[in-house]
């Protein structure tokens, strides 16, 4: 009797075990009632991230980018070098690189200057003083050449000057505190209107003059035995060669 029992028993076992393996999918998971849907499983679990992982859903890298190309040094970092090799120093006012310096001078003459020829300029506004003069000998040729001439005509002192509205004393040689204008032949150009000038004595006695009320062209000469001449609204007269 004992015997049949433990036999029953087992059977009843394997009847529990077989239920419950009817009642799960073949996932593992237990069958929904019947007539509802089943929930696709989703996987929660978040990845390790990598090296290269931007927390985007998308590559931030460009496909199409290229290495930066070299810059090749130029005429402006030459010569920047080059000053700096030589231990010339500029002024405080003068910021910027020396090649920048350089082409400030450069670009002044280009816009022309009325009342002063371009060696005059230079020496009137100060470029040729202290070690400007060193940077602007070595660096015109480098970065602006067409004005090459002027910067040594400049430094040697040796140019025509131009000549505005005013008096002026007769001299070869400079007067302190005067304003002078060598003996010659000076002439005036453009568009002349009201033009007014006179050669004067010593005493002050008028040797010759004119009015202009329109002119395109005046030529003057003045001699050495003058005292003083004077200008007014005829322009800039300029050495006759």
């Amino acid at each position: 009797m004992t015997q049949i029992c433990r036999v029953g028993a087992a059977a009843a076992g394997m009847v529990v075990v077989a239920v419950l393996v009817a009642g799960c999918g073949g996932d593992g998971v237990p069958d929904a009632a019947p007539g509802a849907s089943r929930t696709p499983i989703i996987d929660l679990t978040t990845p390790e991230p990598t090296d290269t992982d931007t927390g985007l859903p998308f590559s931030t890298e460009d496909p199409y980018a290229t290495e930066e190309p070299t810059e090749t040094p130029g005429p402006e970092a030459d010569f920047d070098r080059l000053v700096e090799e030589k231990g010339w120093v500029l002024d405080a006012y003068n910021d910027g690189s020396p090649s920048t310096f350089v082409l400030r001078a450069c670009a002044a003459l280009d816009e022309g200057i009325e009342l002063s020829s371009p060696p005059e300029y230079l020496v009137d506004m100060g470029y040729l003083e202290g070690d400007k003069k060193h940077v602007l000998q070595a660096g015109v040729p480098k970065l602006c050449p067409k004005w090459t001439s002027a910067v040594k005509q400049a430094v040697s002192g040796d140019y025509d000057r131009w000549y505005g509205n005013g008096t002026y004393v007769v001299s070869s040689k400079a007067i302190a505190g005067e304003r002078e204008i060598p003996p010659g032949t000076y002439q005036t150009t453009g568009k002349l209107d009201d033009c007014y000038w006179e050669r004067t004595s010593e005493s002050g006695e008028i040797i010759d003059n004119n009015f202009a009320t329109s002119a395109r062209k005046i030529t003057v000469t003045i001699r050495s035995s003058d005292g003083q001449f004077t200008t007014e609204r005829c322009g800039t007269w300029k050495p006759v060669k």
